[in-house]
């Protein structure tokens, strides 16, 4: 009988200690492509019709001019242009869907106030030119478009989101929140977005805050913002799929985390692995931003260290401090089953 009572006993521990198979399957980021040299910290990413891979530097110290630098869809380097007018800090990139024009960012210094502006690229050359400009210090961080080409970017320091028509100009305060700015770490609020399939709610993601915010739209005007979800750690860039499932980037956990249209969360993807021979990181580190092209998700190691603005060490400052090979990283853009769902 004593026997049987510790037979029992050691199966129960056994299933409480036992890891729950298939509660999050992370299918793993594995090495895309390097940046060249006098290339560093990949933070903003797009893609062309043809699969090619746009990525921007973002260097916290200004050593290195702004870049764009192109890959195509098999990682070899196709081009590293310097951009024209820009400052060392660029940020989110796309391609307007009615132009096919190549907007960036450029953030511009990270203390004192960025550069407040939008520019028109010449992906070839680097020569640019200002497509929207803002005001008051702006921190620009993202950009999305609506159905009619309209141009939404984000101000991480106002807690702006500034709207410019198709063809650019000055920017308009389209909507103002204190959900969109932020006391916490990192010091950037609103940061990636991007519409539902409807157009009728902007998702923000708010990094130091841990939030996504969702503003209602109706009419092309904006209504009363709300926190959706709370305590993704360090949301970045942010993407809404085909099944309005939001993808997310989070810079603090080093993963991925896909947000079903009710705000659950269905999946989280990618982890970081250490720091290579060479120098780069193993799988993600620091994540900024992400894009979907021919499969696979595509995600840029920003790997910055926030001491090198006087802030104190995340967990990840003193591994992006060894880091001198700046990669960008990919995943199957997949869904794992997970139980219950």
């Amino acid at each position: 009988m004593k026997s049987s009572r510790w037979s029992v006993l050691a199966l129960v521990l056994f299933l409480l200690a036992a890891p729950s198979a298939n509660a999050w399957i992370r299918s793993p980021a594995t090495g895309f492509a390097t940046l060249p040299p006098g290339a560093v910290n990949p933070e903003g990413i797009t893609a062309d019709a043809a699969g090619n891979i746009y990525v921007t530097t973002f260097d916290p110290t200004g050593a290195t001019p702004g870049q764009v630098v192109v890959f195509s869809s098999s990682g070899k380097l196709l081009r590293q242009v310097v951009v024209a007018g820009a400052s060392p800090q660029l940020l989110g990139l796309a391609f307007h869907p009615s132009t096919g024009d190549l907007l960036v960012i450029d953030f511009g210094p990270v203390l004192g106030g960025g550069a407040g502006q939008v520019l028109k690229v010449d992906p070839f050359t680097g020569s640019s030119s200002v497509f929207m400009s803002a005001t008051g210090g702006a921190g620009l961080n993202g950009l999305t478009f609506d159905a009619s080409g309209n141009v939404y970017v984000s101000d991480s320091f106002q807690g702006i989101i500034w709207k410019t028509g198709p063809a650019g100009g000055a920017g308009t305060a389209w909507v103002t929140s204190p959900l969109l700015t932020t006391g916490g770490v990192p010091p950037f609020g609103a940061n990636g977005l991007a519409f539902n399939n409807a157009g009728d709610t902007l998702f923000v993601a708010n990094t130091g805050d841990d939030t996504i915010v969702q503003i209602p739209v109706s009419g092309g005007l904006p209504g009363t913002p709300s926190v959706f979800v709370n305590s993704i750690n360090g949301p970045d860039g942010l993407l809404v799929d085909g099944a309005d499932n939001i993808w997310v980037v989070a810079n603090q956990a080093d993963e991925i985390v896909v947000l079903d249209p009710t705000g659950r969360a269905i999946a989280k993807l990618g982890d970081f692995d250490g720091i290579d021979t060479h120098g780069a990181a193993v799988g993600l580190l620091f994540p900024a931003s992400l894009v979907i092209s021919n499969g696979f998700l595509y995600v840029t190691n920003l790997a910055l260290d926030l001491r090198l603005f006087g802030l104190p060490q995340t967990v990840d400052s003193q591994w992006t401090a060894e880091v001198t090979r700046y990669t960008v990283a990919r995943i199957r853009a997949q869904i794992p089953p997970v139980r219950g769902y």
